[in-house]
């Protein structure tokens, strides 16, 4: 099965937005691409250019998108929540975590 995991954030604050930006690209990306199932990562930041306001988005300005392969969703998922209270991952308080961050799997038609 091919999945992606769209996960929206933002830095706590404006002036630790390098500072995010560093921890995501050089280290989360990383630690989340090393589960067994997720094949890739790439992030975008909102465009200014947009079809209609992204109102949808509420106030978050950054995209990370995660192509899954896996017989077994559930468990990259899991594995994925493990992660994130065990320690596994080294978090930051430069990511905005009040509201947290929004995360939705998406599987392939």
């Amino acid at each position: 099965m091919k999945a992606v995991l769209v996960v929206l954030t933002n830095p706590s604050s404006a002036d630790r937005e390098d500072e995010y930006n560093e921890w995501y690209d050089d280290i989360h990306l990383g630690e989340v691409c090393q589960i067994p199932g997720i094949t890739s990562a790439k992030r975008y930041s909102l465009s200014p250019t947009q079809l209609d306001p992204p109102s949808s988005l509420g106030t978050d300005g950054y995209l990370a998108l995660y192509e899954i392969e896996t017989d077994d969703l559930a468990q990259v998922a899991k594995e994925l929540v493990a992660r994130s209270v065990d320690g596994r991952f080294r978090m930051t308080d430069a990511l905005r975590s009040d509201p947290p961050p929004t995360a939705v799997l998406f599987e392939a038609r």
